[in-house]
């Protein structure tokens, strides 16, 4: 048995107003998402980088005089400092990498005559899998391939330099707006706290939301600051490895910094970047002496358990107290959603969401009038 159910107006616009309120939000968003995750890139930047003005800001004031006087000089400061080691790693290894890369492609011809005994060599191993000319083979894919490069970069060229354009565009957003965040951000921060306990008859929400966010601040510079200390220890382990081994083999003694240099970079990428470092630098080394690649493998291999197991508890501690499954679930959703830099910033959200999880019995009890 059917029923006529009557509303007014006012009901039937309200029911039909609040999903589309909702639609027109998310629309919004998402038209807006790249924007978001350059303001999100920011502030992460700006928290991570807070221990480091920290420490210039006590620089001053142990030799300057006043705190607060010296804040603005303290935050430039620190943002230039990371600013200068970030471009200068960039501007030694880009030309290392580039330069074994071409060595690598001029020595080929030579390697594949040391290592099969020529082009006949390379036929005969290639006819233990069935194929009666693999230097046949090997030359008409290489022509192949050339000539599908040759004839796609008429058609993306256009699209490649729009695509550097955006890039450079979007990193000198993040790295302005990081400079912006750390000079005006304790103060819009302190504003806003303000501005909402000035009339609030029950301030403990608000108390417990400062220190809630106070937390998180806390995880992601301690993450940062720990965990580049343990990429740095890292990245002075392969400089002296690669060091090393160059007193007895035809490695210069020059590619023990750029090395080095990549080995630390990786090592941020969380859970996989130290094998990404090793295997990359394993590979320069293989293009000038394949002895010394094998020797660096087994002896970085042998550091990362020490680092793994000694080292890195002993400098991360249990900061974040996260168990491993948490901390590896957290690493592929954050790589599945935003590639790399989701990887990064992976471990520390995840620790922002445990203090979320600790305090939720405390904001339950603050929201009680």
């Amino acid at each position: 048995m059917s029923k006529l159910i009557e509303t007014d107006t006012r009901t039937f616009v309200k029911f039909w107003m609040v999903p589309l309120v909702i639609m027109l939000v998310i629309t919004i968003l998402y038209q807006a998402l790249a924007g978001l995750i350059i303001i999100g890139i920011s502030i992460f930047l700006a928290i991570a980088l807070k221990p480091l003005v920290r420490r210039v800001n006590i620089f001053f004031t142990k030799h300057f005089g006043t705190e607060k006087r010296h804040q603005t000089a303290s935050a430039v400061l620190a943002y230039i400092i990371v600013v200068v080691i970030i471009g200068g790693i960039i501007a030694v290894i880009g030309p290392v990498v580039v330069s074994e890369t071409s060595k690598f492609i001029q020595q080929a011809p030579e390697m594949v005559e040391k290592n099969f005994g020529g082009w006949d060599g390379i036929n005969n191993f290639g006819k233990n899998f069935g194929i009666n000319d693999l230097h046949a083979e090997i030359v008409n894919a290489l022509d192949n391939l050339s000539k599908n490069i040759l004839g796609s970069i008429g058609t993306n060229f256009v699209a490649s330099v729009s695509s550097i354009a955006d890039v450079g565009m979007k990193i000198v957003l993040v790295l302005v707006l990081t400079l912006l965040f750390l000079l005006e951000g304790p103060s819009l921060v302190e504003r806003f706290w303000q501005s909402l306990s000035s009339g609030e008859q029950n301030k403990k929400p608000i108390t417990v939301a400062q220190r809630i966010l106070s937390k998180m601040a806390n995880v992601i510079s301690t993450y940062v600051s720990r965990q580049l200390l343990v990429a740095f220890l890292d990245g002075c382990a392969s400089a002296l490895i690669v060091f090393i081994i160059s007193l007895f083999t035809d490695v210069s003694s020059s590619l023990a910094i750029p090395m080095g240099m990549i080995t630390m970079i990786f090592y941020m990428i969380p859970m996989f970047g130290q094998f990404i470092g090793g295997s990359l630098v394993t590979l320069i080394l293989a293009s000038t002496a394949p002895l010394a690649s094998v020797i660096f493998a087994a002896v970085y291999i042998l550091y990362a358990q020490i680092e793994n197991n000694i080292i890195s508890p002993k400098i991360q501690g249990n900061a974040l107290k996260l168990p491993a499954v948490a901390i590896l679930c957290a690493v592929i959703i954050g790589m599945y959603m935003f590639g790399l830099l989701g990887a990064i910033i992976a471990i520390p959200i995840a620790g922002c969401i445990r203090v979320l999880v600790d305090e939720y019995p405390n904001i339950k009890t603050a929201n009680r009038r």
